[in-house]
């Protein structure tokens, strides 16, 4: 006898929207990308192939060469997403804001689908916060945070104080409590309009809100740009309790092109976690 239950009357499962994610061959937090994501949203990611290279700016450079972008992109057009997001900082700044724009270029050519960057969206959120004095905190090296300063001082942000651990290796395994000192050290150097925590591959999420109350301005970092600036491009919102960004923003009409808004001693350094 056949007892397995009926579900004909549930009619499928609900129809799903697709954001294409490429994140570098080491990026470990896929399950805090979902966090933002909404439940007719689904995430299609895929990863860069493994380089053998030290950590810094030239691997950096590698993983964001546009012919590895393209054959991401292109192992992603078999599930349709909509839009495309490369979940990597320190990939997306690496070449400045021209560059920035010709790796956006780059995947659109490859998917004909809008496309952006993890460092594109932060421009992106800093223009719609009206933020020009930033605060940062990374897990970088200096020389691979100083890079970010230069990215944003090109765009026309005014870097007010950093601080940055340093690390080359399991980045995603730092503590919340980790990531609270370094912001609340790095708002002591200057008045800021805002926070920005760089690296994909840092937790961020459960921090955000605390952090906004404790330091009085908006606190953003790259996963949750990312995921803001992907939905926004289909017109929906980023799930986001109490994060200020999440719940101010204005969604952006679906079929808007993939066009950001806005433009205007070395530590030695090993193989993981620099995203």
């Amino acid at each position: 006898m056949d007892v397995s239950p009926d579900i004909s009357f549930l009619g499928g499962p609900r129809p799903q929207r697709g954001v294409g994610v490429v994140a570098p061959f080491d990026f470990a937090l896929d399950r805090e990308l979902w966090r933002w994501v909404p439940d007719d949203v689904s995430l299609h990611v895929t990863r860069t192939p493994f380089v053998p290279v030290e950590v810094g700016l030239d691997l950096a450079r590698l993983v964001s060469e546009h012919e590895t972008l393209g054959d991401a992109v292109r192992a992603l057009n078999a599930v349709s997403p909509e839009v495309v997001a490369y979940a990597c900082t320190s990939g997306s700044f690496v070449g400045g804001v021209a560059g920035e724009r010709a790796m956006c270029e780059a995947m659109r050519r490859a998917g004909e689908v809008a496309a952006l960057t993890t460092s594109g969206a932060l421009l992106e959120a800093l223009a719609e916060l009206g933020a020009c004095r930033i605060a940062l905190v990374t897990p970088y090296t200096v020389s691979v945070t100083q890079a970010l300063e230069e990215y944003l001082a090109e765009a026309g942000a005014e870097v007010t104080g950093r601080a940055f651990m340093g690390l080359t290796r399991h980045i995603w395994k730092v503590p919340y409590r980790d990531v609270v000192d370094m912001a609340h050290r790095a708002v002591r150097s200057g008045p800021a309009d805002a926070l920005f925590i760089s690296c994909t591959n840092l937790p961020t999420y459960d921090v955000i809100a605390r952090l906004e109350r404790e330091l009085g301005i908006p606190v953003i970092s790259a996963n949750q740009v990312t995921m803001w600036a992907a939905l926004r491009h289909l017109g929906t919102r980023a799930v986001g309790p109490c994060q200020r960004l999440v719940r101010g923003h204005r969604p952006r009409p679906s079929g808007s092109g993939g066009q950001t808004a806005h433009r205007a001693p070395v530590l030695p350094e090993e193989q993981e976690g620099w995203t």
